[in-house]
């Protein structure tokens, strides 16, 4: 089958190559299913993958890919077979970027009614974390004031995107107008155009109340200072690379919490409360309050193309691979 394979971890993603004759995915065993997908998703931690970056590190050789949709072909014992032929979205650890992935059943569920392939493919991911992050560990309200860094990026339009459809006042910050744009079309009430090596948020000081943060790196202190009194701020991922030092006193002095958002391992610690979030999220898509920004779209062969916009920090939202 056709398949991106990495086969060496690099920075120049040099060990990223395509593969007309890769192995098949094999048939489900016990527990399992077989999915020919039809469009896939790219995600920063596929990026970080490559190069050994994340926590997670699957062994050489190995297929990207986190999240994708796709139908059901065939179903392992214990399985049950009225799920063939049916659309699913996929949420995998590695494997999505390739013409079909087994996997167990519990990493597959029914793709929303509505939506399209594309955006089957490409909402799962960022709209977990952005609800964990919200919800389930910022406590997010209607009416608060929600700040999203890095608010063009895949994550940070989805956090705009949940915070709108959660019932916040969002403000979006991002390194250029276009960038902000597409913010405000994912929902953004305002924005804020930044420099990442010397950012400035004193214009919301002292009025934030949560701040979703993918970026880190030069962006936490002052980020951190525009928080209220009790205000959570939501450590996503460090994208810009880790924080610089800052004050702790300044927690302490507002009442900061500082929070981690690890979306994966809260299902995977909390298996019920997992199954829960997707049911939300999925209902939010369903009812078409929710949709992920899709800034790219290319065919499988191509998907170099999104790893390479990606590496150079041009690509708006979320860029999709279309398989068949």
């Amino acid at each position: 089958m056709k398949a991106w394979v990495c086969h060496h971890l690099s920075e120049d993603r040099s060990g990223l190559r395509f593969e007309t004759a890769w192995p098949d995915a094999s048939l489900p065993a016990a527990g399992e299913v077989r999915v020919a997908l039809t469009a896939a998703a790219l995600n920063f931690p596929d990026f970080l993958m490559l190069s050994g970056g994340y926590q997670f590190k699957p062994e050489l050789p190995f297929v990207p890919g986190v999240e994708g949709v796709g139908i059901v072909t065939d179903t392992g014992a214990g399985v049950d077979p009225a799920l063939v032929r049916r659309r699913v979205v996929v949420g995998a650890r590695s494997g999505c970027l390739a013409e079909a992935v087994t996997l167990g059943v519990e990493s597959v569920r029914l793709a929303p009614n509505g939506c399209s392939d594309a955006e089957a493919a490409s909402y799962a991911v960022g709209a977990l974390t952005a609800w964990v992050g919200l919800v389930e560990r910022g406590r997010l309200t209607q009416r608060e004031t929600l700040l999203v860094t890095g608010a063009a990026g895949g994550m940070g339009l989805a956090a705009v995107a949940m915070g709108r459809a959660l019932g916040a006042h969002v403000i979006a910050a991002a390194s250029d107008e276009p960038k902000c744009a597409a913010a405000r079309a994912a929902g953004a009430d305002e924005t804020l155009v930044i420099d990442r090596a010397a950012p400035d948020f004193s214009v919301f000081k002292d009025s934030i109340d949560v701040v979703f943060d993918p970026v880190g790196g030069a962006l936490l202190g002052p980020a951190m200072w525009a928080l209220r009194w009790n205000g959570r701020y939501l450590l996503i991922g460090f994208a810009g690379g880790i924080p610089q030092p800052f004050a702790l006193n300044s927690a302490l002095i507002k009442g900061i919490e500082i929070v981690g958002v690890r979306a994966g391992e809260f299902g995977r610690r909390n298996p019920l409360a997992g199954d829960r979030v997707r049911a939300e999220i999925d209902a939010l898509v369903e009812s078409g309050r929710y949709r992920p920004f899709i800034g790219m779209d290319v065919p499988l062969e191509r998907a170099n193309e999104a790893f390479a916009a990606m590496a150079a920090g041009t690509l708006i939202g979320k860029a999709v691979v279309r398989i068949r």
